[in-house]
This record gives C-alpha cells, structure tokens and sequence, in this order.
C-alpha cells in the first residue's frame, strides 16, 4: 500500500487541540501548511510548535485566532505579529535542551510535519537543511507527515530516517526559500566584520549565525589559514571560504576535516553545494550545541549579535521590551562552550545604533527585556567603533569600556549614567 497522498488528505489527521510540530528553516513544509490553513475553520485550538519558521507562513492570521496557537519555541518574523497579538507565545529554552523537552515529554506531540528529500534506493530519506531539533520530534510524534521534495538537498549526518518511520508521504516539487545577506553587507556592518575579523586566530573554530554582521566577518577571513567551523547554523558566507581551503576544520578535535551544523539556510547555490557532500554533517542540536562538546574544539570564536546592552554587559538579544522579537536559540550554548574552549573567544557584535538612531549601549536595559547572556558570559563586545573587552573588568570598567565602542553622539548620555550609577568621585 502506497504511503503516498495529497497534502489535503494527510491533514485530516490533525483535530483540534492537538500539539502539532512544525519542522523549520528552510524545511517548512508550505504546502502542508498551507493544506492545513483549509481546515481553519473547522478546528480548534492546535498548537503549532516549532523553532524558527521561513518563507510564508498561512497559518499565522488573525482571523484563525482560536483555530491555531502558536507555542513557539522561537519568535521568527512571520509570526511575530500573530504572537504581539496573543495568538502565540515563547517557551524560553536554550537551543541544546528542546529536544530533552521532547524526549521527556515535557512538550507532548501529536503530529510533526516536516520536510524531507525523496527516498534513496534503501528507501532512506534525509533531513536535508535542518536537523536541529527535528529528529526528536518525529522519534516522540505519534503520526508523521512528510513533506516530500526532489529540491531538498540529501545532507550527511543524524537526519537520515527511513519510510517506515513516516505515516504518510506528500509528494511536491518546491524551491526552498533562499536568503542572501552578503547582497545587502552595509558600511557599518563591515567595519564590524573587520573588528571581528582580528580576533579571529588562524586554526580557530567558527561559530556565526546568520546575517550581516556574519557574512561580513566571514568576507574579511580569506588571508586567515586552517580555520574549523563547529556552528548551529550556516549561510552562503563559508562557501567561499571552503573553495578557498582557508576553512579546511584541520585542527578541530571533534568532528575533524567537517563542517558541524544543526541547519543551515542560504541561496539555491549553496543548497545543491552542501547535496551529497561529506565535507558537511548535520547533527542533533542537543549535541551541535552542548557546551562541552563545543569546548573541546581549539580557539571556538563565537560570534552573536545583540538588540541591546546594558553599561555593565548584560545582554538582550530575544526582545524589545516586553514585545518578544526572536528566542534564546543557541547564544548562550556557544557563548559558554567558547569560554571554556582553549583560547576561545565569545564575542556579541552589534552595530552601536538601531535603525531609528537610538543607542543599542544603554544605562538599563528596556523594562521588561529578556537577558539572553548574563554579564558573566560576556568577554568581547563589538561595534563599528572597536572592541570592548570585558572579561575580568569590574562594573565601572565595563562601563568605561562600552562608552568608548558607542556612538559619539551617545557617549555623553552614556557617561552621564555612569556618573548616576557609580558617583562621579568613581569616574
């Protein structure tokens, strides 16, 4: 008996209150989901659970407030407004601990819908670009509804699963969504590539996420040599860099002569690039993001960005205010693993101002912001104005030291606060 079906017809299995999971990246499963947003009106309550979504996502709309809720386990931008309006909400979680919350049934699942390549000749399918926490979800679903697309990339590693694993099968042919930010690296993002760039050691282990600020720092590394990459996610930036051989993951003492990814998400290029190719493993991110693991590579410099800093380190990096904007994700995982790394090197890159020109250093973070990295984590802070070192530095110190990587024009409000906070005798 064929596996096979229309999207429709898979999503009968779904009823209301039912805990449904949502493979993400650039594996969302748009055509079940959208075959899905048909039965909005007839359901009741589903819970969409998931990490980051791309590319559309037809569930999200206010008028099937009540149908769906999503319990996002990270606020990406196409639900953003759906959750503001109290259709969703977050699970705090690092990015290493959700598939325990899986695996204990903490977060109990009914169904997960996911995306995978066709079946090979053993009848095996593959994960293709995200792995992350998705293999946790479809060992611990009760059903299992695959996506099926010829345009999904095979990739080696933990997201080989076998059709036996999988209840039903959706057979579509659909490009993934594409995302290049090295289209759109502006000048103050550069020269905070190149801040960042010096720190780099050559034999060290790269850890960046996806965006700018990342492809920026990965756009200024092409004279380093033998550098490792051992990261939660990747984009188009290290492609260049492994044609070069600059990465060529010599010196990692884990995983050697590999590229250790949970997922990754970049152009149809890097896509057919990463097909098939054994330089790239994609792995669980329960073990991809433990800090131990992460440790044991040399010189891991991790690289994550900010909304906002406090005078003493404290970082926010998930929400404005009380409007939640992303997740925890992977920042504190990676941020500790690179502190207890041998001369490894946590850094938060960020540029000095938002859009709107206001500070992103500030005497107190916004009422009601998530700390994401306690001060305690922070060693390195970068702006297009230089580097903070924080690392053994008493509060006012960092103070000082953060005035100095801050916009001219907010330097004085900023050294206003530290006089209010420390007393001026201190300064």
């Amino acid at each position: 008996m064929s596996k096979y079906s229309s999207a429709e017809n898979a999503v009968t299995i779904i009823k209301s209150k039912d805990k449904v999971f949502v493979h993400g990246s650039a594996a969302t499963p748009v055509v079940l989901l959208t075959a899905l947003e048909k039965r909005a009106p007839e359901l009741s309550a589903v819970e969409i659970i998931s990490l980051s979504t791309y590319g559309d996502m037809p569930l999200a709309k206010l008028a099937y407030k009540g149908s769906f809720f999503f319990n996002s386990l990270f606020v990406s931008q196409n639900i953003r407004e759906v959750v503001s309006a109290g259709m969703g909400s977050y699970i705090p979680v690092f990015l290493s601990e959700i598939p325990t919350l899986f695996h204990q049934n903490i977060i109990k699942l009914d169904v997960a819908l996911i995306h995978v390549s066709p079946p090979d000749q053993h009848g095996y399918c593959s994960l293709g670009v995200s792995v992350d926490i998705t293999m946790a979800a479809i060992k611990n679903a009760k059903y299992v509804i695959a996506q099926v697309n010829n345009k999904m990339p095979r990739t080696q590693g933990d997201g080989i699963l076998h059709i036996s694993e999988i209840n039903i099968m959706v057979e579509v042919e659909q490009e993934l969504p594409e995302i290049d930010y090295a289209k759109v690296i502006n000048s103050t993002e550069m020269q905070i590539g190149m801040h960042c760039a010096t720190l780099v050691e050559d034999g060290a282990t790269l850890q960046m996420g996806i965006g700018s600020i990342p492809d920026a720092v990965l756009s200024q590394l092409g004279n380093h040599k033998n550098l490792g990459v051992h990261t939660e996610m990747f984009s188009i930036g290290i492609i260049d860099l492994l044609n070069k051989g600059v990465i060529n993951n010599k010196f990692k003492q884990k995983h050697r002569r590999k590229v250790v990814t949970a997922f990754a998400i970049g152009n149809r290029a890097m896509y057919d690039f990463i097909h098939e190719n054994p330089v790239f493993s994609f792995l669980e991110s329960d073990y991809v993001n433990d800090a131990y693991i992460i440790s044991k590579n040399p010189r891991v410099t991790a690289i994550n960005s900010a909304i906002e800093i406090d005078l003493t380190g404290q970082v926010c990096a998930d929400s404005i205010g009380t409007k939640q904007f992303s997740g925890v994700g992977g920042q504190i995982d990676f941020m500790r693993g690179a502190s207890l790394s041998e001369g490894g090197k946590p850094i938060i890159a960020m540029s000095s101002v938002t859009n709107k020109g206001l500070s992103k250093i500030v005497p107190f973070l916004k009422e009601g912001a998530g700390v994401v990295s306690t001060r305690a984590n922070v060693h390195y802070v970068v702006t297009e104005y230089g580097i903070a070192y924080l690392y053994g530095k008493n509060l006012l110190d960092r103070a000082k030291a953060l005035v100095e990587i801050a916009h001219p024009q907010h330097r004085e409000a900023l050294t206003k606060g530290i006089f209010e906070r420390f007393g001026s005798n201190n300064f």
